[in-house]
């Protein structure tokens, strides 16, 4: 079973799908500034997600950040032959990250995290003209990630360790394009599941050839998540046996899927550090979304996904203009999984274009204000999804999509 309503989602840590596929790419305000690179730069605990391998080479003993981003989306849909039209109502996302790093000697440190890199809220108008895909969905992961970190040499460190997810869902949608009780009400189905938990892990290197040149590769593995027996609520079903649709539990599982970072990071001019990220991710994992029902009367729902492999490219750019103020801008590309044909509006994103700024404000020697500010813009998409069937028979869903996202964040460094 392959199915993408799977995660965790806690009111603290909600995020708002705007990455591709339902990654959210929001793990550190110093990073994010430099178009969330982060692989080779060593700058504060941000390493403990970016590469656990750098840990050792951070100058304070101890290390810790913790940030917040607020994320404002919309995504808008249009159907020119139809006359269909609405925007999505998405609330304020707040993804969140705490990071913290202890050298224990100068061959050895150690590291905990606690982010959040997956996640959706999308909420749409009820009975909207895709309704029977989707109304809305809340869905989020949290990563609890230990990890240690040590020096070979000089020039060379690994480090890694294991990582500890958890996950909720909550999910609605129509259960077809016309089905209605005997007051007109659209039948719907509610699924929600919570206290789904698996462990993967990360592991990295960092190789320094010289004092200014880095070069860094993290490696996070497939993490699939099972639900069992979450909770399924109908609404508004007609009485008759042609629709036996009844409260009850079903599975499911989704993937989160592996992904591999490698980059470099060069320090020019003194006061100048350029970096470079390159990640892929192994999206092919998500071939379908299914939910098994536990009732035998109600036929299984399977929704193929068939993802690809995606690819997103990002640069960096720190200045550090005073001893009170380093400043930081970046860009990245990021690639969607989504293939035409497949383009379901739970994951309404096409590629995409992000352009960040950020600066550190130094408050003392131990003390540290990070902000930065990320604007992502989608592709204007004319995109369907041609694998909805009912009755038997293909119902394809299309239409123009826009999107974009607006996402402040600010963040605090100690180092001691």
């Amino acid at each position: 079973m392959k199915k993408v309503l799977l995660l965790a989602v806690f009111a603290l840590a909600t995020a708002v799908m705007y990455a591709g596929g339902y990654r959210v790419s929001l793990q550190g305000q110093k990073s994010l500034a430099m178009g969330h690179t982060g692989v080779a730069v060593i700058n504060s605990s941000e390493l403990v997600f970016f590469n656990p391998a750098g840990l050792v080479y951070l100058e304070n003993k101890l290390n810790i950040s913790a940030g917040v981003s607020g994320v404002f989306s919309n995504v808008s849909y249009q159907n020119e032959a139809t006359g269909a039209a609405t925007m999505t109502d998405s609330p304020t996302g707040t993804p969140l990250y705490l990071y913290a790093s202890y050298q224990a000697n100068d061959w050895l440190a150690f590291g905990l995290g606690v982010y959040t890199p997956f996640g959706s809220e999308v909420a749409y108008e009820d009975d909207w003209a895709g309704s029977h895909l989707v109304n809305n969905i809340e869905l989020a992961a949290i990563f609890v990630q230990p990890t240690v970190s040590f020096k070979v040499s000089d020039h060379l460190s690994f480090g890694g360790g294991p990582i500890y997810v958890i996950g909720s869902v909550n999910f609605n949608r129509n259960l077809n394009r016309t089905l209605t009780d005997l007051d007109g009400n659209r039948a719907e189905v509610t699924i929600d599941a919570s206290g789904i938990t698996k462990w993967g892990w990360t592991a990295g290197v960092m190789f320094r050839p010289t004092e200014d040149l880095t070069i860094g590769a993290n490696y996070r593995s497939e993490i699939i998540l099972s639900a069992e027996d979450g909770d399924a609520d109908f609404e508004n079903v007609p009485n008759s046996p042609l629709t036996p649709f009844a409260d009850t539990t079903f599975d499911a599982s989704l993937p989160l899927p592996a992904e591999i970072t490698v980059g470099l990071s060069y320090k020019f001019c003194k006061k100048w550090l350029f970096a470079f990220d390159y990640n892929r991710s192994f999206w092919d994992v998500y071939e379908s979304l299914d939910i098994d029902w536990a009732d035998e009367n109600i036929p299984d729902s399977q929704n193929l996904r068939n993802y690809k492999n995606a690819s997103t490219y990002r640069f960096g750019l720190q200045y550090e203009a005073t001893k009170m103020f380093t400043l930081r801008a970046g860009y990245y590309f990021d690639e969607s999984p989504v293939q035409a044909g497949y383009f379901a509006p739970e994951t309404p994103r096409n590629d995409s274009n992000g352009y960040t700024a950020g600066l550190t404000f130094n408050v003392g020697d131990r003390f540290q204000v990070d902000a930065s500010f990320l604007y992502l813009r989608f592709k204007e998409v004319d995109a369907s999804y041609d694998y909805y069937f009912e009755n038997g028979v293909a119902a394809p869903f299309g239409g123009q999509y826009k999107s974009n996202a607006f996402v402040p964040g600010l963040g605090v460094t100690y180092k001691m």
